[in-house]
């Protein structure tokens, strides 16, 4: 078993100490994936909470997460992508609409 060491990792602009027995590039070509993916929902909503692009940025990857298991959660419950799409973008809406 890898021993865990503790890893810097920058994620929206602020660093972030993670302890990890994983590969150390792997781990931040992970965190980098997060920030191109948080950039985007913040650009996309114009929103600039942290924690509502947290949340927003949660959500699409969970959609993209049940996309490549075609649809299957870890309990084994089918989800619709196109219905979890759909939600996320209302919630985005929602973002937008209180940040205006």
């Amino acid at each position: 078993m890898a021993s865990k060491r503790s890893v810097p990792v920058r994620i929206r602009g602020k660093e972030f100490r993670v302890l990890s027995g994983d590969d150390e590039q792997s781990l931040r070509e992970v965190a980098g994936y997060l920030d191109k993916t948080m950039a985007k929902v913040e650009k996309r909503t114009g929103t600039v909470d942290s924690l509502e692009v947290a949340l927003l940025t949660a959500l699409n990857l969970a959609r993209e997460l049940l996309e490549i298991r075609g649809g299957r959660t870890e309990t084994g419950a089918v989800g619709d992508p196109r219905r979890m799409r759909s939600l996320i973008e209302l919630a985005e809406s929602t973002v937008r609409s209180r940040a205006s």
